[in-house]
């Protein structure tokens, strides 16, 4: 169950729709990125995994944080870190949304979509959505049933002779291959976050000093699989242009393979995927914010919730809003990058709390990785921070502004802590 719930946040939505905007970086190779992407996430994986088997209680990274600096400030910024990407990647994929996957049933004005789907998505979280591992399970089967179908297009399209599996091994002409494998690795990365929303559910694995490492690496290594198998399929069916002037390149893929799939089913398949992640993206949001303002770390108003529904009816507008304001900033590729630069400071601090914890006794055997893990993994941080765009680096910056001041204002006037719920 805690594979399937692993592979359910991290498979699916980005890979739809970033395909091609990582060809549009790299040329065929698309596998290449993703690879160095996986081994990026198994690192900081690996760090997760020691610090969840050692401290397993909720909060995540918020806690390890804690534990290691000892500063609510720096505990603050990375629950908030958290809040705005989630917010954003729910910006970015209410885009994906709006892009050719919807096209192929209905033509409206993208951004007018995407504010749609926002709003319809505000007014499910309000009304009280439960998802139940059983709900996660079905979504996850469909969004991995729909990236195989694009393998199976693909080996179908090379009975005809016509697929061009060394397209997968060309890279862009006129630059530096290893730059523009980092500069794709940083979009691919993007597919692969969400692992780290698991370590929320530390107290409720059962055997959780086993079960977790275990399941948290199989996951992050089905989909790596998958991932690079769709990449090798994408670019041996479609050369590079095609691949990079679609929104839905994975719909692109499954019609030129000749295999008689109606478009709207991929599309549909696409679109479940899709507006699933936002959904469970902006639960998460509003439920964060609503437990970060009971316990008066931001404004008490965002606390407050529906009578009959006791939904956090003002979290959810104002997670809207924000969501409705991001998609105004830029394209899916710029959102999905500045949710990995978030997510990167996130990881950053927990990767450091590794080592600075390693002086922390616990009476409980534990997993732990070599130290040169956690090491590396603040190193390709580092690394991928520095492939970040100056637009990427001013939203990001924005975002944690205003986390600041908010943090600030909370200390000037703290309200006594509400019980959540």
């Amino acid at each position: 169950m805690l594979f399937l719930f692993i592979l359910g946040d991290v498979l699916g939505a980005g890979v739809y729709a970033l395909a091609g905007t990582i060809a549009g970086e790299v040329g065929g190779a698309i596998w290449v990125p993703l690879l160095i992407a996986l081994f990026f996430a198994m690192l900081t994986a690996g760090s997760y995994a020691e610090l969840v088997t050692k401290y397993p209680h909720a909060g995540a990274a918020s806690v390890f944080a804690e534990k290691a600096f000892g500063s609510p400030l720096i505990s603050f910024l990375v629950g908030f870190c958290m809040l705005s990407a989630a917010v954003t990647s729910a910006a970015g994929l209410s885009l994906a949304f709006a892009g050719d996957y919807l096209a192929a049933f209905i033509h409206v004005p993208p951004h007018f979509a995407a504010l749609l789907l926002l709003i319809v998505i505000a007014l499910l979280n309000a009304r009280g959505i439960k998802e139940s591992l059983g709900a996660n399970l079905v979504m996850t089967v469909i969004e991995l049933s729909g990236l195989l179908l694009v393998v199976v297009a693909a080996a179908w399209y090379f009975r005809t002779g016509e697929a061009d599996l060394g397209r997968s091994v060309e890279f862009k002409p006129g630059g530096s291959p290893m730059l523009a494998v980092l500069g794709a690795a940083l979009i691919a990365f993007y597919s692969f976050v969400g692992f780290e929303t698991s370590a929320n559910l530390a107290e409720e694995i059962r055997d959780v000093r086993k079960v977790y490492p275990r399941a948290l690496f199989a996951a992050l290594l089905t989909a790596g699989v998958v991932y690079m198998a769709v990449g090798v399929a994408a670019s041996s069916v479609l050369p590079m242009e095609k691949l990079v002037a679609t929104s839905a390149p994975l719909l692109e893929v499954v019609r030129a393979s000749g295999l008689n799939i109606p478009p709207r089913v991929f599309a549909f398949i696409a679109l479940i995927a899709v507006a699933n992640g936002a959904l469970l993206t902006m639960i998460m949001a509003s439920r964060l914010t609503y437990g970060m303002a009971c316990l008066g770390l931001l404004p008490d108003a965002l606390n407050k919730v529906l009578p009959q529904r006791r939904t956090p009816w003002m979290a959810i507008i104002v997670t809207t809003l924000v969501a409705i304001g991001l998609t105004l900033t830029g394209t899916l590729a710029t959102l999905a990058e500045t949710v990995v630069l978030l997510l990167l400071f996130v990881f950053l601090c927990t990767n450091l709390s590794v080592l600075i914890l390693r002086r922390d006794e616990v009476a409980e055997d534990h997993f732990r990785v070599p130290t040169w893990v956690p090491v590396l993994a603040i190193v390709s941080c580092l690394v991928l921070l520095s492939q970040q765009s100056l637009e990427t680096w001013m939203r990001g910056g924005g975002l944690m502004l205003v986390g600041t001041l908010l943090f600030a204002c909370s200390r000037v006037a703290l309200p006594a802590p509400v019980e959540p719920g």
